[in-house]
């Protein structure tokens, strides 16, 4: 009787330790088990060089939505945007991608505009800015063909 009850209490506390384990993975990876409230806008980019998916979307420096997907749309990448529902996004936004110190992650910064519409679901910002891809910089710079 008490290797059972023993049993039982292992088992349970096993239990618990893989649904706390599974809980902090979901929320330290950040990943969404239901759509969340979230609406989708695209950017074309002449180059998305090192932007991954699920790299964060700022303005002023603070978290607004997650990139969904990077493919190609002609000879432009195309990157979809996850923006939190309350968010405001005007047609006059401008999208950046940056780079956080010199060697670290990318990211995309958006200046959400302000003088014109709001953005809708599946709507395009039009200005984008490309990020400095560091290795062509630094390859320039030592052949001498920078200016």
């Amino acid at each position: 009787m008490e290797r059972g009850k023993l049993e039982l209490v292992v088992g349970l506390f096993v239990l618990v330790g893989v649904i706390c384990l599974g809980y902090l993975a979901i929320k330290l990876g950040k990943l969404e088990l239901v759509g969340g409230d979230y609406y989708e806008l695209q950017a074309d980019f002449s180059s998305t060089s090192g932007l991954k998916n699920g790299a964060s979307v700022e303005i002023a420096g603070v978290e607004v939505g997650r990139v969904k997907k990077i493919g190609l749309k002609e000879d432009r990448a195309q990157v979809v945007l996850g923006i939190q529902d309350g968010i405001t996004v005007y047609d006059d936004a401008i999208a950046s991608i940056k780079t956080r110190g010199i060697i670290g992650e990318k990211f995309m910064e958006l200046s959400p505009g302000g003088a014109g519409e709001r953005l809708k679901n599946g709507e395009t910002i039009v200005d984008t800015e490309s990020g400095i891809d560091l290795e062509q910089v630094i390859s320039q710079f030592i052949h001498g063909s920078v200016k």
